[in-house]
């Protein structure tokens, strides 16, 4: 272990106050009955790419594979989580935190609209509030023990993304994406903010990549052609996945059954 700098060992250093001996670790202990492996964040630079449905994927995925997992849903002013599971009951607590909501393939879930007497009802919260109920989703939820704690987020690079990386102990982020113009922009802000917060970065997903013709078989490329692939290579990651624009996954979003999902466009992954 390298030996702490001292005052005078800093003096003139260029990094003085920002060397790895000198960090505050800001992360808070989780809840005394959850017992979580591994936390994943599922991440992206803008809005509507797709990232709670990449979330319930990567959470489909490790419990086909016999995974125990968890969905803690950031996104505290736009939930889809329970909606796409089917869970409308409120979640339910005791003097030692609250319990997540169960779906029926077993995943557990935590979100706001758990706790709204009307899901319809609009969060409107400033977002220290907003960060704050993130951070009790971590340390009053009573998890259990998990293999898998995948952390759905808000897009953008502000208050609750910070949050997560700077309270819960994340593993890893999974980046996910679209193919139009700006997604080169988007994905290195992305990737920037966690290398910055120190977080690996696991690898892209690319959503809405193509959609299939069902009569002769063609791949429509309805947000232009991938550029993923070079993307992903000049950061140094690989890509998890292209997902296409797939009827069969909306129609189970839709009819609150994506707990009998399966997605065989990220099959391969290993988190």
């Amino acid at each position: 272990m390298a030996e702490e700098c001292s005052k005078e060992s800093c003096a003139g250093c260029e990094h003085a106050g920002t060397c790895e001996s000198k960090k505050e670790d800001f992360r808070v202990p989780g809840n005394k009955y959850s017992q979580v492996k591994k936390v994943i964040g599922v991440i992206s630079g803008k809005g509507g790419v797709g990232k709670s449905l990449v979330t319930a994927s990567l959470a489909r995925m490790m419990r086909e594979k016999g995974y125990t997992v968890g969905i803690l849903d950031a996104d505290i002013t736009g939930p889809s989580i329970p909606k796409m599971y089917g869970i409308h009951e409120t979640a339910k607590g005791s003097e030692e935190g609250m319990f997540p909501c169960i779906a029926k393939d077993e995943t557990r879930i935590m979100s706001v609209n758990l706790l709204l007497e009307d899901e319809d009802t609009p969060v409107i919260w400033r977002g220290p509030v907003i960060s704050g109920v993130v951070t009790q989703f971590w340390t009053d939820v009573m998890w259990g023990d998990i293999d898998y704690l995948f952390v759905d987020m808000p897009p953008g690079t502000g208050d609750v993304p910070l949050t997560v990386f700077q309270s819960l102990p994340v593993d890893g982020v999974v980046i996910v994406t679209s193919p139009q113009d700006l997604v080169q922009m988007i994905v290195k802000k992305a990737y920037n903010m966690a290398k910055q917060m120190n977080i690996p970065v696991l690898g892209v997903v690319e959503n809405y990549s193509y959609v299939k013709c069902p009569d002769c078989g063609k791949e429509i490329k309805v947000f232009g052609e991938s550029h993923i692939d070079e993307i992903a290579a000049e950061l140094g990651v690989p890509v998890l996945g292209k997902m296409p624009i797939d009827t069969k996954i909306a129609e189970a979003v839709e009819a609150e059954k994506f707990y009998e999902t399966e997605n065989p466009y990220l099959k391969d992954i290993e988190l």
